[in-house]
């Protein structure tokens, strides 16, 4: 089977909305886009630079999603809807992964040689989410919706929230969250913050009844003043 042929039964797989691969073929941008890059990397491996680049932000402007010529992507990616998506230079995707719009595989600052991630095999990186850095995000791994991802991810863990913290590993939840899935991910940053408040209020209120009760004297402050 040829590598196109992988890529359109990924597409067939992964999407219920995908009916037929003529229609993957002719309709979907993530195809189109791994179509181009293709031709964009064999160009840059080339050293035929600036031909490269103009494949690859003619890309950028048909499909919506940027991929560097220099980025390095596997067999049976699926990007589905594609739209916002960046990948940058010395980016490296693993086989089987499926990337959602808006995710952005960066860096962190302008160091030069490896600055980009490397994503494992058969990832899952949902919408929105920002993985930077020169780091490994291990095989089987899940990046819930929105996560800021800053430093390496092991296999089969699931990462959420900003910065990402590892919840789930192996099927195992960490101290971090009790039970995790894709559609029902908690932001430990959120559980924190909703803590800090619950306790910002329960001393409001212990400070309330002491100035009812007379233990706070005049000019000493009041609750409201905290």
């Amino acid at each position: 089977m040829t590598r196109l042929g992988e890529t359109l039964r990924a597409y067939q797989a992964r999407d219920p909305a995908a009916r037929s691969r003529l229609e993957i073929f002719l309709l979907y941008p993530g195809v189109h886009a791994t179509l181009y890059h293709r031709l964009a990397h064999f160009l840059h491996c080339h050293h035929l630079r600036f031909l490269a680049r103009w494949v690859s932000q003619w890309s950028r402007f048909w499909t919506g999603i940027e991929i560097h010529p220099g980025a390095r992507i596997g067999r049976r990616l699926v990007i589905d809807h594609g739209m916002g998506i960046v990948i940058g230079e010395t980016a490296e995707v693993g086989d089987d992964c499926l990337i959602y719009h808006g995710v952005t595989l960066g860096g962190t600052g302008k160091d030069q040689g490896k600055r980009h991630p490397t994503i494992g095999n058969n990832v899952l990186i949902s919408t929105g989410a920002k993985v930077l850095g020169p780091f490994k995000v291990g095989d089987n791994a899940r990046i819930a919706a929105n996560a800021v991802v800053l430093s390496e991810v092991p296999a089969d863990a699931t990462a959420v929230g900003i910065p990402a913290q590892i919840v789930k590993i192996g099927g195992q939840s960490t101290h971090y969250a009790d039970e995790v899935d894709q559609t029902s991910v908690k932001s430990p940053t959120q559980e924190r913050m909703a803590a800090l408040d619950h306790r910002v209020e329960a001393l409001e209120k212990l400070l309330d009844q002491c100035y009812a009760a007379g233990r706070l004297q005049n000019g000493e402050g009041h609750a409201n003043d905290v």
